[in-house]
């Protein structure tokens, strides 16, 4: 298995509940200092992957390195150089946010005063050292989970895995748990999120990998995802409903592909080869043809659109056998032995 710089490295990863296959030959492979975000519908395999990647779960076949140590034969290696940031916080509410740290570092069999020294460092990094001695049920939704980023980041693990970690966030909220995020990155740590927010994967992975079913489907950037499913769009909002049939026939010699038409929204999608050109185009045509437009945005394919073009449904789908949630049950903050 080649892992001298890749962080983590799944090969046939498998995993079973009774009748149901989670995880059916899943490959993995996340180079050092990136963040990789992997999507699925729910019930696709991702929190029974981030299960057995933290050494939480076994797999029933295949094998997996994090930070070059087995996570079977070598578990107690892989969770000192690992955290774990699961769908809801994990933080006692009555401490205050320094008295959780300092308490992960006593567990983590750091001394007294280094436990202290570390709960203030994290405190600053995290941008929380004004509410450090405020207890914890006074925080915000995202002050929250950077205080459980920082729990995850005690003994400063050189992997990180972050499951949903923005889960129910407002997104004043959510932008600060990303920025967080990034500051990690770099900073050296390895990142990988499972997310159902396609625009959070959009914002913080270098690649993503898509599962369903229990398997990789496709991966790349998230630019090469969207030109799977074809280039730019320009879409039309037109004024009047009745117009929406003569719209789509003057724009279809414009069109690089097929027309798509939502008479809910009175929007026509038009897929397009040259941006600037297309965008000229399709203003004269419906200017010509006396049609009011509403709205003509140019833009680019959703990985929402390239979701549901890789597996049918949409990212928030349930399956139908969903996984357990391993990580929402029990979280190791990453080194626990």
């Amino acid at each position: 298995m080649e892992s001298s710089k890749s962080a983590v490295v799944a090969e046939g990863l498998r995993k079973r509940y009774g009748k149901a296959t989670v995880l059916d030959g899943l490959d993995l492979v996340v180079p050092e200092g990136s963040v990789c975000g992997l999507l699925g519908p729910n019930g696709a395999g991702k929190t029974t992957t981030v299960g057995i990647l933290s050494t939480l779960l076994r797999a029933d076949g295949g094998r997996a390195e994090v930070a070059g140590f087995d996570v079977a034969r070598q578990a107690a290696q892989v969770r000192y150089r690992i955290g774990l940031v699961g769908q809801h916080a994990a933080v006692d509410e009555v401490l205050s946010g320094r008295q959780n740290l300092v308490m992960f570092g006593r567990l983590y069999h750091l001394s007294p005063a280094a436990a202290r020294r570390r709960a203030d460092e994290l405190l600053e990094r995290f941008r929380l050292t004004d509410t450090g001695s405020k207890p914890v049920k006074a925080y915000s939704g995202g002050m929250r989970r950077r205080l459980d980023l920082a729990a995850g980041m005690v003994l400063a693990p050189p992997v990180l895995f972050l499951d949903e970690p923005t889960t129910g966030l407002d997104p004043r909220s959510r932008n600060e748990v990303w920025d967080a995020v990034r500051a990690l990155v770099d900073g050296g740590t390895t990142v990988l999120l499972t997310t159902q927010y396609l625009e959070e994967a959009d914002q913080l992975a270098d690649r993503i990998s898509v599962i369903d079913t229990g398997r990789v489907i496709a991966e790349g950037t998230p630019d090469e995802l969207k030109r799977r499913i074809g280039g730019d769009r320009v879409d039309v909002v037109v004024r009047r409903a009745g117009d929406l049939r003569a719209a789509g026939g003057v724009l279809a010699p414009v069109a690089a592909g097929e027309v798509v038409t939502d008479e809910d929204t009175r929007q026509i999608s038009v897929p397009v080869r040259d941006r600037a050109a297309a965008l000229a185009d399709v203003v004269r045509v419906l200017d010509t043809a006396g049609i009011a437009a509403e709205d003509i945005a140019l833009r680019r394919p959703t990985l929402d659109e390239v979701f549901l073009h890789l597996t049918g449904s949409a990212a928030g789908a349930s399956a139908e056998h969903p996984e357990p949630h391993t990580s929402d049950e029990k979280k190791t903050e990453g080194a626990a032995a």
